[in-house]
């Protein structure tokens, strides 16, 4: 049976307005309005796969590159931001469905895929062989490193070669909100 909803990857030079608007009134509904602008901004720069139904946006999310250092290693990586799913399309795959898209583009482009997971979208990503990040997690400031302790156990990597030692410290680069 194909898939009831049209995949797209699309770049956020191509979104344009409208789908970009659209993309923040889908987060906005997927997280009862507990986003800000920056949600959106993390989001921005990369590849964004879009999910629709009937002509509505139903699903999204994005693959941005940041640079990370794990333990002394710094890695060109992907990292997944503003994954969302419309509350009329959850339980039915499409998160499954937009993760996989993501995990085929960061394969060909990155040494692994990183994100931030809620504890709802953990159970999506462990199912799927995205190892928790169970070593310290920090972020490299204007001023220096800084902890992040808030975030530890909250990270999760993709390298399917389970090639990265997940209890090294994990460093990601600065950015405004949260840097997770």
């Amino acid at each position: 049976m194909d898939a009831p909803w049209d995949l797209t990857v699309v770049h956020t030079a191509d979104l344009g307005p409208r789908r970009l608007r659209e993309v923040r009134f889908l987060l906005d509904d997927a997280f009862a309005g507990d986003v800000d602008d920056t949600d959106l901004d993390h989001a921005l720069g990369g590849l964004h796969v879009l999910a629709h139904r009937d002509g509505r946006l139903a699903g999204h999310a994005a693959l941005v590159q940041r640079h990370l250092v794990a333990g002394d290693r710094p890695l060109r990586a992907g990292y997944v931001e503003a994954v969302a799913v419309a509350p009329g399309e959850r339980r039915r795959g499409l998160g499954a469905a937009l993760t996989g898209v993501v995990e085929d583009l960061a394969g060909r482009a990155h040494e692994a895929t990183f994100l931030g997971a809620s504890d709802e979208g953990a159970r999506l990503y462990r199912s799927r062989g995205w190892r928790v990040w169970s070593g310290p997690t920090g972020v490299m400031t204007p001023e220096g490193v800084r902890a992040t302790p808030d975030d530890d156990g909250g990270v999760h990597v993709h390298d399917p070669a389970g090639a990265l030692d997940v209890t090294a410290r994990l460093l990601c680069d600065w950015r405004c909100g949260d840097v997770w």
